[in-house]
């Protein structure tokens, strides 16, 4: 059993690393289409709520079951709120 529980743990590990990476990809897509756009926070604000309802929308709508609707939405919304962190700070850099 320990062996299975190592082996849970690497794999946990190397799901939550990839998501990062996957993240900082998509932060760095948004900060170079946004860069220059001219959007006030109001925009930003906007766009950040409707990628996440879009997020939220399309994860159950490719759901096979496994997850709940709260589990779609709190996902979605913890992994926009990580991109728009690093896309803001990217944005207030320049």
């Amino acid at each position: 059993m320990p062996s299975k529980l190592a082996d849970l743990i690497r794999k946990a590990r190397r799901l939550a690393a990839e998501r990062d990476r996957l993240i900082d990809s998509l932060a760095e897509d948004w900060a170079r289409a946004l860069r220059g756009q001219g959007l006030s926070r109001a925009d930003l604000d906007e766009l950040w709520a409707g990628l996440t309802e879009d997020a939220v929308r399309r994860g159950r709508e490719a759901d096979d079951g496994t997850w709940t609707a709260q589990a779609w939405r709190h996902e979605a919304r913890e992994v926009i709120a990580r991109v728009r962190q690093k896309v803001e700070a990217a944005l207030d850099e320049r």
